[in-house]
């Protein structure tokens, strides 16, 4: 954690709100994701955080990279742009994974020159790659269980098990390269059956279509969900590391590639909130704090991630049960009602850690307030 004097100096020197990014913590990250699963390579999710130094950082420790629009694409680009073509076009191919399956027409014509790998999950798309984007690789995302997720997604993408050869069929037809499988268990995943339910699956469909003679297959994507440490309910990296890499190794051979999109695990421990008192008021019974920071801002992960960052006070003392409010006119810009806090008083301030993912990328300007401020630690 970054030291609370540290977050009071960085708050004096640049005021308040801030969001406070520790490059060593993505690199520690990203580190032990490798430590604990040596045979996955890992993709970070850049939706999860697109700060485009946080991209630099994880790029220049070798990270690879899920994008799910163009513009994450060209911020990875970025990274890459002034390499030598047979390089750059080699990093594409081995490092960056288009992973949304539902693409305009656009966007693949503008992918077709780079000739990445993209995913998909149904035969309308199929044909719109083969028209506008006929140069790309392609992964069948299958729908699998996403129990116990916080963030579940198996309603809105994946093709069904007993299809997914006949789409890999319709793709080879099409003159469409298919070089493997993905799937998504939901986002912060603390069910691990849901990860040995989705190999098994994609271990059938891989046995099913090599019998058909799609023998080109050489790739499974096992896509996020791997639980960033929010509390200490959560279950750490190396459990579901062991149940991944015996569930591996026993149904897919050293030749099929292993994939995954790490993106809350890499970003959500690394950065840390700091806002302001700028109201107090005793209201319903209890006292209630407004913040300069709020759920249209930095907690909107509250709102679109299911996700609650408790709020810290950097005073000591007696705590009551408090509400906490953001800045905006609007009552949904409600962090807590029920949150432990000593009395403070205007100008005092509080913090929240664990806020790296799907925090910021989703902060707006609603109202007129503007996002936090981003500071960079250990660049």
């Amino acid at each position: 954690m970054i030291s609370k004097t540290l977050l009071e100096k960085l708050a004096k020197e640049h005021g308040t709100p801030l969001f406070v990014i520790d490059h060593d913590q993505l690199r520690e990250n990203l580190a032990e994701f490798n430590r604990w699963l040596p045979r996955v390579q890992p993709y970070f999710a850049v939706k999860a955080n697109p700060n485009p130094e946080i991209i630099r950082t994880l790029y220049k420790a070798g990270a690879s990279f899920d994008v799910a629009s163009m513009p994450e694409f060209l911020l990875v680009h970025e990274n890459i742009k002034d390499l030598p073509d047979p390089q750059r076009q080699d990093f594409i191919w081995d490092k960056i994974i288009y992973s949304h399956p539902i693409k305009t027409n656009a966007t693949l014509q503008e992918l077709d020159q780079y000739k990445p790998l993209v995913t998909y999950d149904n035969y309308e798309e199929i044909k719109k790659v083969q028209k506008y984007a006929p140069h790309v690789g392609m992964l069948l995302r299958l729908r699998v269980p996403n129990t116990g997720a916080m963030v579940e997604l198996s309603s809105k993408f994946g093709a069904e098990p007993g299809e997914a050869v006949d789409l890999i069929a319709a793709s080879e037809a099409a003159g469409l390269t298919v070089e493997g499988l993905s799937f998504h268990v939901g986002s912060q995943t603390t069910n691990f059956q849901n990860f040995v339910q989705a190999l098994n699956m994609a271990a059938g469909i891989f046995q099913e279509a090599r019998l058909r003679g799609f023998t080109k297959m050489n790739q499974l994507d096992i896509g996020g969900g791997f639980p960033a440490p929010y509390d200490d309910n959560v279950k750490p990296l190396h459990e579901l590391a062991k149940i991944l890499n015996d569930t591996i190794s026993r149904m897919f051979p050293k030749d099929v590639a292993i994939l995954a999109e790490p993106g809350r695990f890499l970003v959500a421990t690394a950065c840390t909130s700091v806002s302001e008192v700028i109201g107090k008021a005793h209201r319903d019974g209890r006292q209630c704090y407004y913040i300069n920071d709020g759920v249209y801002h930095t907690y909107s992960g509250q709102l679109f991630d299911h996700c609650h960052y408790p709020v810290r006070s950097f005073k000591e003392g007696p705590t009551e049960l408090c509400a906490v409010f953001g800045p905006t006119c609007d009552a949904l810009d409600t962090i807590t009602l029920a949150e432990e806090l000593p009395d403070m008083e205007l100008g005092d301030l509080v913090y929240s850690e664990n806020i790296g993912a799907y925090s910021h990328a989703s902060s707006t300007s609603f109202n007129g307030f503007p996002p936090a401020k981003v500071i960079h630690l250990n660049l």
